[in-house]
């Protein structure tokens, strides 16, 4: 149902976003979330805005205006938090996230009376639910997707108790845990959950908390600046991962193992991410942790706790074909589309259940930059990446990205080479396999 014809403003403004590794399909329900957000003048604007954060000078030479003009502009945009404002020992820089993760949820981290909230979840939710192009492209293009799941750290702590033997022992890294991200943030905040705030004007929400949702970085204190989110120390931060677990929730953060930005604590009823894994397993739209639970058949007694548990229906029941209990069941795992998480040996009351290793370590990215250039060249849009606004990017971002793009295997190099075009690319990365 996608549509190519652009409108307007609205139209060279979604053709903007869809040039991100996180595109957004031009559609109608597109255009007209666009028109809530953004007037038509501010629309016409960030469409030319870059990739790369900008200066308020550099905005004003983009877009023809005076200084003060132009930082009027995009302070208004970061006041709704639909720009991100990096403040920093030069100044303001101010940048313009993807949609999703990025100002679609952002939209929703707060009761807002500047807009109609009811109608903007209306339409998320058809635009990204029901419509299918938007979350068929951020889930399931490429193999380095945008979020991965963080185990749970109770279950892990069960699973360590029954590793005696070597080959289950676990090997926990600490980027692999949510609390070794709340533990070391420079900054961090805790807003509304997106994806439930989102329901509840829909009337779907489930009674998961909402205010439970956190940011860290520079995105952390850009949003608590505007009032979009509420700094948060260490020691409430583990508070809140502790409800979470209590709750079931799913620990849901960006894919990268340094200076992560988010983590959501996800609902299998409400959240995208956990939807797309239902609907779109094979296609592997969530990075998943390096565990699996294991099930002893023998203390399993089929009570389906974890089955309820369980976000993304990886758990069932099945007999176990013993002719003198015709009717007893247990658990059976479908590890093509398990996450890991160990929701589910948290609520076994049999202890059947518990973690072990993944056969093969799943990879995750180093950091946002290095996640940013495998998902264009996965996707066919590193060229949009490099070449902004028809403009070559900075020698400084330039390097950044050919840094990344030599230290990758030598298929996805291959994928680079050919959407990049570069001679000098070409000959660079001859130099650096001999």
């Amino acid at each position: 149902m996608a549509h190519a014809t652009a409108r307007g403003s609205y139209g060279a403004l979604a053709e903007r976003l869809n040039q991100m590794p996180q595109g957004a399909p031009p559609t109608d329900l597109l255009f007209r979330i666009l028109s809530l957000l953004f007037t038509e003048r501010e629309a016409a604007l960030v469409a030319q805005l870059p990739v790369r954060p900008v200066t308020a000078r550099r905005a004003a030479r983009l877009w023809g205006m005076r200084e003060s003009e132009a930082r009027a502009v995009l302070d208004g945009l970061a006041s709704r938090c639909i720009l991100l404002d990096v403040e920093g020992p030069t100044g303001t820089r101010y940048v313009l996230p993807p949609p999703m993760a990025g100002f679609f949820e952002f939209s929703m981290m707060r009761v807002r009376g500047d807009l109609d909230q009811r109608l903007l979840a209306e339409l998320f939710w058809q635009y990204i639910t029901v419509e299918d192009d938007f979350i068929v492209s951020l889930f399931t293009h490429g193999e380095t997707q945008l979020g991965r799941v963080f185990v749970n750290e109770p279950a892990l702590a069960d699973a360590r108790s029954r590793a005696d033997d070597a080959p289950n022992r676990l090997q926990v890294l600490d980027y692999e845990r949510a609390g070794e991200v709340i533990g070391t943030a420079r900054d961090m905040a805790v807003g509304l959950c997106y994806c439930r705030h989102k329901a509840e004007h829909m009337g779907r929400a489930c009674s998961a908390p909402q205010a439970i949702c956190m940011t860290f970085g520079d995105t952390a204190s850009s949003l608590i600046r505007h009032g979009y989110a509420r700094r948060v120390d260490r020691v409430e931060g583990a508070e809140l991962l502790s409800q979470a677990y209590e709750h079931r929730l799913v620990q849901f953060g960006e894919n990268v193992q340094r200076d992560v930005a988010f983590i959501c604590n996800c609902c299998g009823c409400c959240c995208e991410a956990m939807i797309a894994q239902r609907r779109f397993a094979a296609m592997d739209p969530i990075h998943t942790t390096n565990y699996l639970p294991y099930i002893d058949d023998a203390l399993c007694n089929g009570c389906a706790r974890c089955v309820d548990a369980c976000p993304v229906g990886a758990m069932s029941l099945v007999s176990v074909n013993d002719p003198a209990k015709p009717r007893r069941r247990r658990a059976e795992l479908a590890a093509d589309i398990c996450l890991g998480c160990g929701v589910c040996t948290r609520v076994c009351t049999h202890d059947a259940l518990w973690l072990t290793p993944r056969p093969e370590r799943v990879v995750t990215p180093v950091d946002t930059l290095h996640r940013t250039v495998l998902m264009a060249i996965e996707r066919g849009k590193l060229q949009d990446l490099v070449f902004d606004n028809r403009a070559l990017a900075s020698h400084r971002a330039m390097a950044a990205i050919l840094g990344v793009i030599l230290r990758l295997p030598p298929t996805k190099q291959a994928l680079a080479t050919r959407q990049f075009r570069s001679r000098y690319l070409t000959r660079l990365l001859e130099r650096v396999s001999v």
